[in-house]
This record gives structure tokens, sequence and C-alpha cells, in this order.
């Protein structure tokens, strides 16, 4: 009976990348070999020195509500990680510790914007971007980018996207899911131009932050002086330290913005679960290097998958800065007919790998980006190896 449910929930989109997980896991459980490449999550245990900091905190006894936006020790080890990793000065007032960087960008949309407030999306952008802005009744803009300059948003597109119902600029660097990052010299582009519009907030999403090959150097936009009152920056630690399901996030923002997200954040769900806030302080103030090892093997990954896609023909893929997804421009099979399927978009090229190749992936669609497909390197050499000789095979027709 969907006419009993809000217009809210019925106009609300199923996250691409969890319908697909559970698509993979339903035909897992029928006994078919499927290789789950869909799910940005790293194949990694926790480390073990994060976990032992969890032991010691049921040991201890934390088993109280937490404060809404957090531990005071967690968010002065945020305040540290900003420091040392961002050069960003946060006090615990511009601090907000959530369930998981999802609940952060949620609380950020909802306390911003009113209805009918445009936010720019870079195209492509993290799949739950434009409904969590259609749920705080915000406009998605979303800004097509190109394979030829890396997937990144020009100064002279961003000025062409702002109208007077501008009120935010979304993105994440590196970019899940094409790996892009945007350089200090990119982001002072952008800048610039914000600069002609003081209504505009940034929130730049850095998740994917210590995953980075090297290529270009991790910039905040907020290190900019002029745009550290306009910016709320974005993280967690569920890429980089493998702890996808202890769901924490936090923001560090201008106060007026943090503590507008504490409040609403009392009133849904209030503080994060007390054990996985215990373990994130250890993740934090433990030197980066302790989990490099992740982002080296992620590294060596990138290479494998990069070299097997120019195998396929009709693949077109940049080579990702960071994060662990590739993301394939697939046009050339489109009008297609393969197997008896027709091919139109690249909804239907996901769907057709899933059904011939038994691998999982996520139509570009549901990222902005209707012309590419993507494909997550999370796995293990043997698994990448395997699922992308099966994709070819199952082109070849």
């Amino acid at each position: 009976m969907s006419n009993q449910l809000s217009d809210r929930v019925n106009n609300l989109a199923i996250s691409a990348t969890l319908a697909m997980a559970a698509k993979a896991r339903e035909l897992k459980a029928e006994g078919k070999d499927i290789i789950g490449l869909s799910l940005g999550e790293p194949d990694f245990n926790t480390p073990d020195y994060i976990k032992d900091a969890a032991i010691k905190a049921v040991n201890d006894n934390y088993n109280s509500y937490s404060p809404v936006d957090g531990y005071v020790e967690l968010k002065e080890a945020i305040i540290t990680k900003f420091k040392r990793d961002n050069n960003l000065t946060y006090t615990q007032a511009q601090v907000v510790v959530s369930t998981g960087a999802k609940q952060s960008l949620y609380n950020v949309a909802q306390v911003i914007l009113n209805k009918g407030d445009e936010v720019i999306l870079p195209c492509p952008y993290w799949v739950s971007y434009s409904d969590i802005v259609q749920l705080a009744e915000g406009v998605p803009v979303e800004v097509p980018t190109s394979i030829e300059n890396n997937f990144k948003m020009t100064p002279e597109q961003l000025e062409a996207a702002i109208t007077p119902k501008t009120k935010m600029l979304w993105y994440s660097s590196p970019c899940n899911p094409t790996g892009s990052i945007y350089s200090k010299e990119e982001l002072r582009a952008l800048a610039d131009v914000l600069q002609k519009y003081p209504q505009i907030i940034v929130v730049s999403d850095e998740i994917y932050e210590h995953i980075n090959y090297g290529v270009t150097a991790h910039f905040s936009m907020a290190e900019f002086p002029d745009m550290y009152d306009r910016t709320v920056t974005v993280n967690g630690v569920a890429k980089a330290f493998a702890m996808t399901g202890w769901r924490i996030g936090y923001i560090g923002a201008p106060s007026y913005i943090a503590r507008a997200c504490n409040k609403l954040q009392g009133q849904v769900t209030s503080g994060a679960n007390c054990i996985a806030q215990r373990a994130v302080i250890t993740a934090l103030v433990e030197p980066v290097s302790r989990i490099s090892f992740m982002v080296d093997t992620f590294k060596e990954r990138r290479k494998l998958i990069l070299g097997l896609i120019k195998e396929i023909p009709g693949f077109v893929c940049n080579e990702p800065e960071g994060a662990f997804y590739v993301f394939p421009n697939v046009t050339a099979y489109f009008g297609k007919t393969l197997n008896g399927t027709k091919i139109n978009d690249s909804t239907d090229v996901s769907m057709y790998l899933l059904e011939h190749a038994n691998v999982a992936t996520v139509a570009g669609d549901s990222f902005g980006n209707n012309n590419c497909i993507r494909i997550s390197y999370a796995a293990s050499e043997a698994q990448i190896t395997e699922a992308l000789t099966r994709i070819k095979k199952a082109l070849e027709v």
C-alpha cells in the first residue's frame, strides 16, 4: 500500500550500490559463482591495534549514551588529525561525530537547505548525494565532466552552473567513482569563482583522503583562508581504516553549522556507537603509516585492473589517482545486441555482466554519468583477474 507512504520515501531512489550488492548476494544464495565488485568496501580486516582499543573499551564498561556530537577525547583526536594531515585548525565546537560520513552529509543538507535551494554536483558523484539533497527539498544541479578532463569540473563550468538559488557545492576528492583528485591549484581556481558568491557553502567529502597513489597531493578546500568559514570538511574511518561497519564519520565546520548538526542529530540518532568511538580515537591518533600496507596493496591492484581493462575492446578508462575504483566508458556497446540482450545504457551493461559474466558492477547513471560503469578493485588480485577475464569473454559475442 504505497499510497499510505509519504511522497518523500516514494520518490526516493534505492541506493544503486546497495541494490546491486543485495542482488549479488541473492544470486550467490542460489548457488551462482558471483564476483562482487560493486560495493565500496575494503576487503581487509580492521587492523588489530584498532580492534584491541575496542575490546579495551568493552572491558572498561563503555556502555552508556555518548554525547550527541561525540566523546571529548574523540573530538580532540579529530582536531589533532585535521591539524596533522590537513593543516586545519578546528575547535571542539566545530566538530560533530556521526553514525558514518553518510549521516554527516545528511545532517549538513538538512540544516542548510530550504525548499528550492540548489546544490551543484560535479558529475559523476557518489550515488547518495543527489537523493540526500532532495530529501532536504533541495535541487541537485548536475555538472557533467569528461574523461578527457579526468572527470573534474572546471571553473568555467562552475560559474555557468551558479544561479541566484545556488546554496551549496558538493564534491569528493579523491572522487568516488572516478578516483580523480583535485589539486591545490584546481581547487584555488574554483575558490576564485566562489569568491563572487559568498552565499555558497562548500561540502568537501574527503573519506578517501589516505587512499592516494602519489600522483596528486591531497588538499582541503578549507585550507584556503578565504574558504575556511564557508567549507564543511567531511571525513570518516570507513575506507582507509577498513572500518565500514563501525559507522563513524565526522565533520569540521563553521561552528554555527556544527551546532545545527548537533541539534538535529540529538532528535534523530543521538550519539554514535560508544565502542566504535573509543576505537576510532586510537585509529586517528596512531601514525597514518600504520595503514599504508592497504594503500600499497590497492596501488598494485590498480595497476593490474587498468592493464586488464586495456584488453577489453571498447572500454575507455582514466587512471584513478586515489580511492579503489575504475570508471570505464562503455558506450561502445550501446546499441548492440549481446546474447539476445539489447544494450541501451550503462544499466543494461551492468545487468548483462551480472547475468552473463557473474560479475557485479554498478551502472554509471546512478553516479550522474550514464556512459560508464563503476568497478571496485577492493578485491583480491585473483578475483580481479577472474572478473575481468569473465567480462572480456562475455562481451566477445
